[in-house]
């Protein structure tokens, strides 16, 4: 059976909660964007300060917090754990590869360079 196959008003509910659905994606994918230009200044200030990418301890913090707004919220604290241990780890990424570029703007002179 296709949806073409169902009655008209199970297509229209459909719709309308596939509709909202592509609404909700479309906010998570904004507010993902916001998070990481968020850490991408922390990347740059951890840099700058010789700060190691990762902060094990604020992690795992974050971690307990995100599984008890997702018990909170009635959703699985396993999966926001799963889901923000996948954005740590490309944070901790962003991070490494930061602190792994020279640092932007002009440089003192190095007497021994011509």
């Amino acid at each position: 059976m296709t949806t073409r196959d169902i009655d008209e008003t199970v297509r229209a509910e459909l719709t309308r909660l596939r509709e909202s659905i592509d609404n909700i994606d479309a906010a998570v994918v904004h507010m993902l964007a916001e998070r990481f230009k968020c850490t991408q200044q922390v990347g740059h200030l951890k840099a700058e300060h010789h700060l190691p990418p990762a902060d094990p301890a604020r992690e795992a913090r974050q971690i307990e917090r995100l599984r008890q707004l997702a018990e909170n919220a009635k959703l699985d604290p396993a999966f926001a754990e799963k889901l923000l241990n996948f954005i740590i780890a490309e944070v901790i990424r962003h991070h490494e590869q930061i602190a792994d570029k020279p640092p932007a703007g002009p440089r003192p002179h190095d007497p021994q360079q011509p």
